[in-house]
């Protein structure tokens, strides 16, 4: 069994999947954020290493799907290899910072890794409001993160919104974080859990 956890920088996408890990014996699978090497470039300067950045991100999604395929266990991953392709490289194009050409190229790569995917039997996409997201950047305390501009985060919300109102791939599970604390709550963790449940239950 394959679960994702999909959402905008901050929205506690990782928090989410260790406290899932741990509820229902899954094993993690955690988005290569401390390893990569491009992150610091890439804040400092988008348009430069924009295209580096988001190729070290597809194939380090496309290798954790192929271990997920391979390895026969119950995983949940954080963030999905389809965010990429349809939010963040879209959105660095759209705001000049990714060239047509580097773009043109991703994308086509993209959909050749696409056609050896399998989708997540259950998707859980963490909905917050940019109060929210600053708030919990600004926790966590990651140096490369300072640079982050509000209007970035607001870009990539909107994309957010827009994929998940059309997603036809499996089973969707929507959270509130602006209302449900689930980091902090065991009520509204529970309340998660409860949910995923019921997905799981109607899957098999």
């Amino acid at each position: 069994m394959h679960i994702a956890v999909s959402g905008n920088i901050g929205s506690g996408k990782t928090t989410l999947t260790r406290l899932l890990a741990k509820h229902y014996k899954w094993t993690p699978h955690f988005e290569d954020v401390e390893d990569n090497p491009y992150l610091d470039d890439f804040y400092r300067e988008m348009q430069r290493w924009s295209f580096n950045l988001q190729i070290y991100f597809l194939n380090s999604r496309f290798r954790q799907v192929k271990e997920i395929r391979d390895g026969g266990q119950d995983i949940i991953q954080d963030r999905t290899i389809y965010e990429d392709a349809h939010i963040f490289a879209p959105n660095l194009h759209a705001m000049g910072l990714m060239p047509s050409r580097d773009f043109e190229n991703y994308i086509s790569l993209f959909e050749l890794m696409e056609s050896f995917v399998e989708p997540p039997d259950l998707l859980i996409y963490l909905r917050a409001s940019i109060p929210t997201l600053v708030d919990q950047i600004q926790k966590r305390g990651r140096d490369y993160e300072n640079n982050i501009r509000i209007d970035y985060l607001n870009r990539l919300n909107e994309r957010y919104e827009a994929w998940i109102s059309g997603y036809d791939k499996g089973k969707l599970l929507i959270i509130n974080v602006d209302e449900n604390k689930f980091a902090n709550n065991p009520e509204d963790l529970g309340s998660i859990i409860n949910n995923i449940d019921a997905e799981l239950n109607g899957l098999f």
